[in-house]
This record gives C-alpha cells, structure tokens and sequence, in this order.
C-alpha cells in the first residue's frame, strides 16, 4: 500500500524553483511554482540525455499548463502528468505530491 513520505519542509523550497529528492531509489524534481503551497513532482532524470537535471529547470506556462524545460535542451515537461510537449515518447513519471501541515510528502 502507498503512503505519504515526508521530504522536506515546504519553506526549503524557493518559489519558482524546483528541488531534487530520493523517494527509494528514484531521483524526483519537486517543483513550487509560486508563493502558495502548492507543489509537483516528476522524474529528475532528463529521457533525451539520461541526466539528473529536471528539478533545475525553468518553470513556465503554455496554454494555460504549467511546464518545466530541462536545462540542456529546453524540452518541456508538464508538471501535473510528466509529459513531453515536444516528444510524448519521451514523457517522464509523475508523482503524487502535496503539502501536509507545511511539510512536502510525496506518494510512495
């Protein structure tokens, strides 16, 4: 059964950032988007070059999504699913996250 991991407090993570953590044995990129508490995860690992860069990102929105575009190439990611905008092939994973009491959890 799933269950809600604490990683970090949600005051650690600069608004407009993103932020990498181990969840087991996986690299995740948490991003906060704005001043709220409101955050996403997805897979730190960049498909195109197999490298752990996505939570250094850039956040950006198009057509109304929030997206994150890997430093390297700039291929964007959407937050709330792990999509490629420019290559579905090479979407990454998404993770359940929320903020719970001022503390980051991600869904194991």
């Amino acid at each position: 059964m799933s269950q809600w991991q604490t990683i970090c407090r949600i005051d650690d993570i600069i608004p407009a950032t993103g932020v990498c953590a181990l969840l087991g044995d996986q690299q995740v990129a948490i991003f906060r988007p704005g001043k709220e508490e409101q955050v996403y995860a997805i897979s730190n690992i960049d498909p195109f070059f197999e490298s752990s860069v996505l939570s250094r990102g850039l956040i950006a929105e198009h057509q109304g999504e929030l997206w994150v575009a890997s430093p390297l190439k700039k291929q964007r990611f959407r937050l709330r699913d792990g999509r490629c905008i420019e290559d579905e092939s090479h979407s990454v994973a998404h993770f359940d996250a929320r903020v719970h009491d001022g503390m980051v959890q991600l869904k194991d």
